[in-house]
């Protein structure tokens, strides 16, 4: 295994798809299959990026999960598609250069607008992950997700199995809204929240990254990365154009940079080029107010003060739809409190959970029923401290969860 430090800035790679198509995969083809049915183009692929400039390649296990390789009849190969994938590509790094384990939307849906739970989102990136780090990869990539539920399942995996870093990327539009309809910031707080070690946008239009980069520096934590998309396929910008943004990129905010749908290793050079000339020391530091403290619903991002009115207590009753919607629109404290007080508040509140837009403090005064009401909201939520549980036990919450302590 590698054991290369990652210091910043840093360049990442390009696109593969796209690449191992103009080598000869059909359209609709598993990817997976195909890279190991014909290792001689992924690795021409691969080897192209590190001779221009790029310091991590994405092993193609995009879609090596077992709900993504089912159709293909390739679900029980989960363990073997992956380690052999990432053996491939170390084979193609080379020295100095990391290998990521890709993961990506397995096209999962929480109830009540699908049929999946959120621990069978969990355990289909377990497996993945379980198999990446068994491989020996550097670090864990998300890249192209759309929705909080899904990414913060593969986060939970990554984490379970390895102290790896973890690294995620959400796509959206020209608004900052994913395909799902989060605000990429709201993505970020709960990420960062979550413990990973860079946050940015892939697969999205070169300006459209520079923009929501922008909203996103003022608070993130951790480097952000910028691995646009060069167009549509026959509208694709060129290199020097893809690379003359690097500079607007890098004072957004990104110290990790990279290509998607429509790069080449001519792109990934530019931007080792643009890169190289960027004077990040020249960047002044952030400014961050200490008492605008960053939550997060599932979709939108919120802000507390350390003296939030949470109003009154909702309780989960088959009213809490109803209650939720009141409360929001009657109390203009921009915060809501959740008690779970037994078990059977759980199924109520996951059911309901997404009916919340205010930042949420999740209220329980059994250790056990709140981690699992953390576990199962799909944002960030905050902690009042009015009763008394152990340090430890919230330090951990905070840690795992993201929990704010106020």
């Amino acid at each position: 295994m590698d054991t290369t430090p990652i210091s910043l800035p840093l360049v990442m790679d390009g696109a593969t798809g796209t690449r191992l198509m103009e080598l000869g995969m059909p359209a609709g083809a598993c990817t997976e299959r195909w890279a190991l049915d014909h290792p001689q183009a992924l690795l021409e692929v691969q080897r192209s990026y590190v001779a221009a400039g790029s310091r991590v390649l994405l092993a193609p296990t995009f879609g090596a999960n077992r709900v993504m390789l089912e159709p293909h009849g390739l679900a029980g190969q989960v363990a073997e598609l992956n380690c052999r994938l990432v053996e491939l590509t170390r084979q193609a790094a080379g020295a100095g250069v990391l290998v990521a384990g890709d993961l990506a939307p397995a096209g999962l849906t929480l109830t009540p607008f699908g049929d999946s739970s959120f621990e069978e989102m969990v355990a289909v990136y377990t497996e993945q992950a379980a198999a990446l780090a068994v491989a020996g990869v550097d670090l864990f990539f998300l890249e192209t997700m759309t929705d909080m539920a899904q990414a913060r399942a593969a986060v939970l995996a990554c984490r379970s199995v390895s102290d790896k870093p973890v690294w995620v990327c959400f796509t959206c539009d020209d608004e900052g809204r994913t395909p799902a309809g989060t605000d990429v910031l709201a993505a970020l707080i709960v990420m960062q929240g979550m413990g990973v070690a860079a946050f940015g946008l892939n697969c999205t239009a070169p300006a459209d990254t520079a923009k929501q980069l922008a909203r996103l520096t003022p608070y993130a934590s951790v480097p952000l990365i910028a691995k646009p998309s060069a167009g549509l396929p026959g509208a694709c910008c060129t290199p020097e154009e893809l690379a003359a943004l690097v500079p607007v990129w890098a004072a957004a905010g990104a110290r990790i940079f990279g290509g998607c749908c429509g790069t080449g290793a001519a792109h990934i050079a530019a931007l080792s080029h643009a890169v190289a000339r960027v004077d990040f020391s020249a960047f002044p530091p952030v400014e961050r107010d200490p008492d605008v403290i960053p939550c997060a619903s599932e979709k939108e991002a919120r802000f507390i003060t350390p003296d939030v009115d949470v109003g009154e207590t909702i309780e989960c009753t088959p009213d809490l739809m109803e209650d939720i919607l009141e409360a929001e629109e009657e109390s203009p404290q921009g915060a809501l409190k959740i008690a779970i007080l037994e078990e059977d508040d759980l199924d109520i509140f996951a059911e309901h959970q997404y009916v919340v837009k205010d930042a949420l403090c999740l209220w329980s005064d059994v250790p056990q029923l709140l981690e699992k009401a953390l576990r199962l909201y799909q944002g960030r939520a905050f902690w009042d401290g009015t009763v008394d549980l152990e340090e430890d036990f919230l330090r951990d919450m905070a840690r795992k969860y993201g929990l704010v302590l106020l």
